[in-house]
C-alpha cells in the first residue's frame, strides 16, 4: 500500500530539508528522484544542486526524471521510499505541453500515485501569494503548480505547509476546502 507525503512551501523555507529529514525517518530504501535540468552555465542553478547532493546520504540512489515522473515512480516497491524534488521543476520542465497534453500527463501521474507500492514524498513550491504574473508563461506555470499541488493534497495521506522553517501538518490542522464547480466560473 503507498503513502503519500506532500511537501508545500516557499522558495528557501527547509521544505526540502524536511522532505529529507521524512524519508530519514522512513526506514525505506531512498532514491531521490532528481527532476532538474543541469545546465553547467548556471553557476547559481548547479551550487544549489550541490547544496542539495551534499545534504543526501551517500547510500540514497539518486534517479533524474526530468519529464516522465510516472514511469520514474511506477518501479517502486514496498521496500522503498521515492524522494520526488521538485514539482514545480517538472511542471517547468514541460511548461510547453498544450493545456490539453498537461492534463494527460496529470491524470496519469494522479492515477499511479496511489498505486506505488512504497512510500512517496513529493516537493512541491507555493506559488502566486503575491504578484500575478505579468507573463503568459508565468500564469501557466502558476494555475499548474496550485492545481497540481490541491489534487496531490486531496489524495496525500498527509500533507505540510513548511514556511519560516518549521512544518504544519494540514491534513492535522487543516480543513479540506470544498471543490465549487461554477459554470459561471469554470477552471
Amino acid at each position: 500500500m503507498s503513502k503519500i507525503i506532500l511537501v508545500t512551501g516557499a522558495a528557501s523555507s527547509g521544505k526540502s530539508e524536511w522532505a529529507e529529514f521524512l524519508a530519514m525517518e522512513s526506514e525505506k530504501a531512498v532514491t531521490y528522484v532528481a527532476t532538474a535540468q543541469v545546465d553547467e552555465t548556471d553557476v547559481e542553478w548547479v551550487a544549489k544542486i550541490a547544496k542539495h547532493r551534499c545534504r543526501r546520504p551517500q547510500h540514497w540512489q539518486t534517479l533524474v526524471a526530468q519529464t516522465d515522473l510516472t514511469a520514474a515512480i511506477s518501479t517502486a516497491t514496498s521496500a522503498d521510499c521515492l524522494l520526488v524534488d521538485s514539482l514545480g521543476t517538472w511542471i517547468a520542465n514541460l511548461i510547453d505541453l498544450s493545456q490539453k497534453d498537461w492534463q494527460k500527463t496529470v491524470e496519469r501521474f494522479l492515477k499511479t500515485l496511489p498505486e506505488v507500492s512504497g512510500e512517496i514524498i513529493l516537493v512541491a513550491e507555493e506559488t502566486g501569494w503575491g504578484v500575478v504574473p505579468a507573463y503568459q508563461i508565468g500564469r501557466i506555470f502558476r494555475d499548474r503548480a496550485g492545481s497540481l499541488s490541491r489534487q496531490i493534497g486531496a489524495i496525500a495521506d498527509t500533507v505540510y505547509l513548511v514556511t519560516g522553517g518549521h512544518a504544519l501538518d494540514l491534513k492535522k490542522f487543516g480543513t479540506p476546502i470544498p471543490h465549487l464547480r461554477s459554470t459561471e466560473f469554470p477552471d
